[in-house]
């Protein structure tokens, strides 16, 4: 999401000063590419690049496809062949051992339903949502590009007869994955990418002493939502932490009063005051949290866990599983900057489903990739 909101910041201050734009989209990936279907980039027509299809040997081509789009004001797909290093056709040599179809689209301001009309439909509200772009990959045919939007109830389709995809819009909502389907609309045959999308993450810190800023500044450079408590009114401070969405001064009964907590809410306690993290892992071990973070020794949480089994407080293994103490993957880190970033991976492993150790012992892809079906549409 990231990436979606620079653009659209970006789209926002074009707009402003009266410049044209393109938006790529990256909509079909054969073998291996550094990004992956749903990457973007928007392109002015001054040149100005924000957002990335690649890791930068694509940029300069697509900057000349996209201002051709600009000048042309019409929907166009490229595709770059990595497979083969001497391949003329865009003059790059990349090494990446795959084909890259990449959608340029023409934001037309004037038009209710362009592509940033949809990406806009993400900010909106936190919870999941669907895209589908339509391209063809037949030469000189039409390319619809971003034809619509769905968050539950809240559907937008550029135009009536893209409703027939509501079938394949909805098993993207049940199985929680994005995938590229070939359909047909109107008698015409396409191929869709069904761009599943989840809210940011959601980072709440208790805790607003000097080692929490490192910590909210990373987080914030990944794009994940960040919320600070902390019983100090001389600590939790908004100027302390700009990089922050919210930061309170709240007692440990009331922390939770106004949090939003679901599968991509993550916690950690760093208050460096035992009672309070005390008083909120007891309460978070009720809701279900996914992933609590104590910061400190071992021997700090152990005796936190024997105090709530002092006070009756049931713990079940699932309860238990949650709590991530002392917080963070093992790099030896010791400085709050270090830490940070030994938090933030852990957090990124644990919602990836990863161990955290070294790619180098992997031994599969690095990345799952998006299914490639086909569904007919009659």
């Amino acid at each position: 999401m990231k990436e979606i909101n620079t653009i659209l910041e970006a789209y926002s201050r074009a707009e402003s000063a009266g410049k044209k734009s393109a938006l790529a989209t990256v909509v079909k990936v054969e073998g291996s590419s550094y990004r992956q279907p749903g990457a973007r980039m928007l392109v002015t027509e001054d040149g100005e690049l924000t957002g990335a299809i690649s890791g930068g040997c694509l940029e300069g081509d697509a900057l000349k496809k996209a201002l051709l789009a600009i000048s042309q004001r019409q929907n166009k797909l490229v595709t770059y062949d990595t497979t083969n290093e001497d391949d003329a056709e865009f003059g790059v040599q990349l090494g990446c051992n795959g084909i890259v179809h990449i959608l340029f689209e023409y934001i037309d301001s004037s038009e209710e339903y362009n592509p940033i009309y949809f990406l806009r439909k993400l900010q909106e509200k936190r919870q999941e949502t669907v895209l589908v772009n339509l391209f063809s990959m037949k030469r000189g045919s039409s390319q619809p590009g971003t034809v619509a939007f769905s968050g539950g109830t809240d559907v937008s389709v550029k135009s009536p007869e893209f409703k027939i995809i509501s079938s394949d819009i909805k098993e993207a909502f049940d199985k929680k994955e994005s995938s590229v389907k070939t359909i047909t609309v109107d008698g015409i045959s396409y191929e869709a990418l069904i761009e599943y999308q989840t809210p940011n993450i959601s980072l709440v810190i208790a805790g607003a002493g000097n080692d929490v800023i490192p910590l909210s500044e990373m987080a914030a450079i990944l794009g994940w939502e960040v919320h600070i408590g902390d019983g100090r009114t001389t600590h939790a401070v908004q100027r302390r932490f700009p990089a922050a969405k919210k930061v309170r001064t709240v007692k440990a009964s009331d922390f939770l009063d106004d949090i939003v907590i679901d599968d991509l809410t993550f916690f950690v306690l760093m208050t460096h005051n035992y009672q309070y993290d005390l008083s909120l892992l007891s309460a978070l071990l009720e809701r279900g949290c996914r992933y609590i973070g104590v910061l400190g020794p071992k021997t700090k949480l152990e005796r936190m866990l024997e105090d709530l089994n002092n006070n009756q407080v049931t713990m079940h293994e699932e309860q238990l599983n949650s709590i991530y103490g002392p917080v963070g993957l093992d790099t030896g880190a010791e400085t709050a900057e270090e830490i940070a970033v030994s938090v933030v991976s852990e957090i990124m492993a644990v919602l990836n489903g990863r161990t955290g150790t070294s790619l180098k012992y992997r031994t599969g892809k690095i990345h799952t990739g998006i299914n490639q079906t086909i569904n007919t549409k009659v």
